[in-house]
């Protein structure tokens, strides 16, 4: 499948901006089950300082704004065609040592709940325990817009019984360590099934499992990445793979819109066509 995706990023503020500093990783890169045809990243008030490759291989931008800008364009957008391989990107690519991936972080860290959910699986192998993990954590943690928020930690998700993929990321890589078992978050694109406009990027969770490699599990939509997916980033936690992050310094209000649109480029031309 080839996909279209069109992403933009507005910060407005009521006053000028002292100083901020953002960091963009928004450029998915050519790997096991992607290739990259196209992509464009374009911004506009703000200075793109330095773009480099980090410990985890995600493409990064920094940008800069100072002075009297009060507002932040950005935009990123190309295509990428996908192939389905249930899930597993295969072997483990890059410099970041499997070992690391078994490190807890603020939010992954296990709680009672986490460990009671791990305690729980049944399968005859660690894939089979993966699947078993992610339908019962679908169950566990009910899909609910707003009700979490970024420093919301697995536990907490787990607590309040409702989150976002991102908790539901979060929750299936506390859980995988449990199990000694390698784990990572994943941000990335979703091709939805009912709409092609959204308000946010997606998330899901990788394991490395005997055999196979890395294998991607989306609890939040209870199945594995196929062709509707386009990675972007990964790391440790959301915190690695953020899409933007940064600071910024002065007392000015913020206020943030995001527009993602993903899209099949054959149906949307023969919908155009017709």
């Amino acid at each position: 499948m080839r996909l279209h995706i069109t992403h933009t990023t507005e910060y407005r503020y009521d006053d000028p901006v002292q100083y901020s500093l953002q960091r963009l990783r928004l450029t998915p890169c050519s790997s096991p089950g992607q290739t990259v045809h196209a992509w464009n990243i374009a911004v506009d008030g703000a200075k793109v300082e330095a773009g480099f490759n980090d410990q985890f291989g995600n493409h990064t931008h920094l940008v800069s704004t100072e002075g009297p800008s009060h507002s932040i364009h950005i935009a990123a957008s190309g295509e990428v065609e996908t192939e389905d391989r249930a899930g597993v990107f295969g072997q483990h690519l890059g410099y970041v040592p499997l070992w690391l991936y078994l490190r807890d972080t603020p939010l992954t860290k296990p709680g009672k709940l986490t460990r009671e959910l791990m305690r729980s699986l049944t399968g005859e192998n660690e894939l089979a325990k993966m699947h078993d993990l992610m339908g019962k954590l679908h169950a566990a943690v009910v899909y609910e817009t707003g009700s979490t928020g970024t420093e919301t930690t697995a536990e907490q998700a787990l607590e309040a019984g409702r989150g976002v993929c991102q908790d539901h990321a979060h929750v299936f890589i506390a859980s995988a360590r449990l199990m000694n078992l390698p784990a990572r978050y994943v941000s990335g694109y979703l091709m939805m099934d009912d709409r092609t406009e959204q308000t946010a990027t997606h998330a899901w969770a990788e394991v490395h499992l005997p055999g196979l490699g890395w294998v991607g599990f989306d609890a939040a939509n209870n199945h594995c990445p196929d062709t509707r997916y386009v990675r972007i980033a990964t790391g440790l936690s959301y915190t690695d793979a953020a899409p933007v992050s940064g600071l910024r310094m002065g007392l000015a209000a913020e206020d943030l819109t995001v527009k993602v649109v993903v899209e099949d480029k054959a149906q949307s031309q023969s919908q155009s066509q017709s």
